[in-house]
């Protein structure tokens, strides 16, 4: 995929004048992300992570073979301006997962996957042509997981995100990946929920649910004593309101495991990368989440058997990265990087991501609370609950 991009992905993605988007709708901008260096957060309300905790772990649980283990590789020639190098990211890819476990690529894929696992790919979709997943990126791991590694068939591999708009905008579409599921766990009237158009209604089936309330399973929820606001763009993107948000039924029902590729980007002063990439993408019901528990939520939706015992294995593509303007894509501050990072500890991951973005922003000269412990507390509330390893001096950070 090029990197251009066509006017209605441009709009998507800058919001447009007067959408709800360019005002952090669907991206879910963090309010307080950019306050004064003395305020405080909203007081925290209760949630069900005690009751989460209390779940005995699998051999796959969290943070996973290698806690604290995170390998970066970089290669110059992986994007230019020409585009993406496929034969290079597949290099990378090898390299990296290699170098992670310390074995074949054959290997990895047992110590991960058993032949008859259904593997999710979860991509993060937004920003298309600037700083979404790389398509390229996928197309390397699905080599790994139908070939190299132990012959999964196509139908046991399901590309998958929160909105099936974005994942067609992004170029994962059946035409590129023939045989291979592509889910969103949700559809809705993007343009009205955007603020671009009037309600079509067509969001709603005949009884007045949101259309994509089936695929949400309500035995399995991550309570927050907050309501979520009652009107009709919010019910439009968020499936329902009330206190709690529901879990896809294709993460608790169908996926025996997942592989999770977010970008590398800023939210604010923090980042959005490996945990936020699922903490706001495998549960509905998220925009009255932001305000009184924002990083919070990364660190308890990945406490869940659904994530905690599935997800084993992040790769951050950083062929790009962006500094600042972020959650939404932004050109003005998008770089060339060209590095992916891999871990099975995502807290590990992304604390090693955050200390590089930080110096990112020093370097540029962004104003802000880079190193406010605000931005990175919930990476060692993480490693509290025994979820992955935080403390940048236990974590080995390899470089291959």
């Amino acid at each position: 995929m090029s990197g251009n991009i066509d006017r209605r992905k441009f709009l998507k993605i800058t919001g447009g004048a007067g959408s709800a988007l360019g005002a952090g709708l669907v991206l879910g901008r963090p309010v307080w992300s950019q306050d004064a260096k003395n305020a405080t957060p909203p007081v925290r309300p209760k949630t069900n992570i005690d009751d989460v905790l209390k779940v005995p772990r699998t051999q796959y649980s969290l943070p996973g073979p290698f806690p604290g283990r995170v390998v970066e590789i970089n290669d110059p020639k992986a994007m230019t301006e020409k585009g993406v190098s496929a034969d290079v990211v597949k290099a990378m890819i090898e390299k990296g997962i290699t170098t992670l476990t310390g074995k074949s690529m054959k290997e990895s894929f047992a110590l991960f996957f058993k032949p008859d696992d259904v593997v999710g790919i979860k991509v993060n979709p937004v920003g298309p042509g600037l700083i979404s997943t790389r398509l390229e990126v996928v197309d390397a791991v699905i080599a790994w997981l139908r070939q190299e590694g132990g012959g999964l068939p196509a139908k046991n591999i399901i590309i998958w995100d929160r909105f099936d708009y974005m994942l067609k905008d992004a170029g994962f579409t059946p035409e590129r990946y023939p045989g291979i599921g592509i889910q969103g766990l949700q559809t809705m009237d993007d343009a009205f929920a955007e603020g671009k158009t009037q309600d079509s209604g067509k969001w709603l089936d005949k009884d007045g649910n949101h259309i994509s309330l089936a695929n949400f399973d309500k035995d399995t929820y991550y309570f927050a004593d907050v309501e979520g606001p009652k009107d009709r763009p919010y019910m439009c993107q968020h499936v329902v309101n009330g206190k709690y948000s529901y879990f896809g039924k294709l993460l608790t029902q169908t996926l025996t495991k997942f592989i999770n590729i977010p970008v590398f980007k800023n939210t604010g002063n923090g980042i959005s990368m490996a945990t936020k990439n699922i903490g706001y993408a495998a549960i509905c019901n998220t925009g009255r989440l932001h305000r009184p528990l924002f990083f919070d939520v990364c660190t308890e939706v990945s406490a869940f058997p659904a994530v905690r015992d599935k997800m084993v294995l992040n790769i951050t593509d950083g062929l790009r990265g962006q500094y600042d303007g972020g959650p939404e894509p932004n050109a003005q501050f998008i770089y060339p990087y060209n590095t992916l990072f891999f871990a099975t500890d995502p807290f590990a991951l992304d604390m090693t991501c955050h200390n590089i973005l930080v110096n990112k922003r020093k370097e540029m000269n962004v104003k802000g609370f880079n190193e406010h412990p605000r931005f990175s507390e919930y990476l060692r509330y993480a490693e509290k609950l025994g979820l992955g390893i935080a403390d940048p001096q236990k974590i080995k950070h390899l470089r291959a």
